[in-house]
């Protein structure tokens, strides 16, 4: 290495140091110089969402599961199915219930030991996405009306927590219901439900020789939970003029002022939440959320067809 070389390096770590310094001090003022410039400090546009993925199926033992990434933020989605007896207000549907987990794992601001704190709310803002959507079809979940239905467990583990976690868990439980397979079962006579064989062949078999043998013996094939538009999911934060579209955990930190916006694939809104603040969020910044919502809601569709063809395509296939 020639000495002017070593200069030159020596200086380039120095300048890289002095940004970094000046970065923990004046987080702040370093991103809005970045800002001023329509950009932010990684080079990602402002308007842009970190690269997604959805995997089908990561779970063996679930009975529909999702792995999502949207950036570093990571969700496992599981499925688990039981039988109920269904209310007497709702006696033809069954029921989805839905947790979300952030162990102390997914971010070195999860205390062991500790619920986070975003974790209720992420909870309850998950839980009413998958209500007021309708999703899923409740009353595919019955078995029998008034006797027996399934309730679908959602569980939702953050395995990192790097912003966005809402827009990420959201397209984790959905991904992980469209995986779902409702199991084929007999109903016998004193009601008790029996799972059939789990090869969907042979169930299928099982399935015909139970029906002439007994007509009145209430039998339901294997089936997934039928498709509807999904709710889609996207956070932004807002900073004087400029509004960043999925927002890591630390422009979460330092732009304060976040609103998340829900929309399903056939353009319908879902809801809108923004947490509480001194900011206000301006009429223009919601519609300006809006439209980016509209523009992610086709992207990760997109995404997410790909995901399920590849999974659930081959499935059907090897069936």
């Amino acid at each position: 290495m020639t000495i002017t070389g070593g200069i030159a390096e020596a200086d380039a770590a120095s300048a890289t140091m002095e940004v970094e310094a000046y970065k923990r001090l004046y987080p702040l003022q370093f991103y809005e110089r970045h800002l001023d410039s329509d950009v932010r400090p990684d080079g990602r546009p402002l308007t842009r969402a970190r690269p997604t993925s959805v995997n089908l199926g990561s779970i063996a033992t679930a009975d529909g599961s999702a792995l999502v990434k949207i950036g570093n933020t990571t969700m496992l989605a599981g499925v688990k199915l039981e039988v109920i007896t269904p209310s007497t207000a709702s006696p033809n549907q069954g029921q989805v219930a839905v947790d979300f987990q952030m162990p102390s794992i997914c971010s070195p601001l999860v205390r062991p030991g500790r619920p986070a704190e975003a974790a209720w709310v992420v909870s309850e803002q998950l839980s009413n996405a998958l209500v007021s959507s309708n999703f899923v079809n409740l009353q595919q979940l019955c078995i029998v009306p008034g006797k027996a239905a399934w309730i679908a467990y959602v569980d939702v583990y953050c395995l990192d927590a790097d912003g966005s976690l809402l827009d990420a868990a959201l397209l984790a439980a959905v991904a992980a219901l469209t995986h779902l397979q409702l199991p084929a079962v007999k109903v016998t006579e004193t009601g008790r439900v029996v799972p059939l064989k789990n090869h969907n062949g042979d169930a299928g078999q099982e399935v015909d020789s139970i029906a002439k043998k007994n007509e009145d013996q209430i039998v339901k094939s294997r089936q997934r939970l039928e498709r509807s538009s999904m709710p889609i999911a996207l956070t932004c934060v807002s900073h004087r003029k400029h509004l960043l579209a999925d927002p890591s955990a630390e422009e979460e930190s330092i732009l304060q002022m976040s609103l998340t916006v829900i929309m399903d694939t056939s353009g319908r809104l879902i809801s809108f939440y923004k947490p509480g603040g001194a900011v206000a969020a301006t009429s223009a910044t919601v519609k300006d959320c809006i439209e980016l919502t509209k523009k992610r809601v086709a992207e990760v569709n997109s995404i997410f067809e790909e995901a399920y063809e590849e999974a659930c395509g081959t499935e059907m296939m090897v069936e």
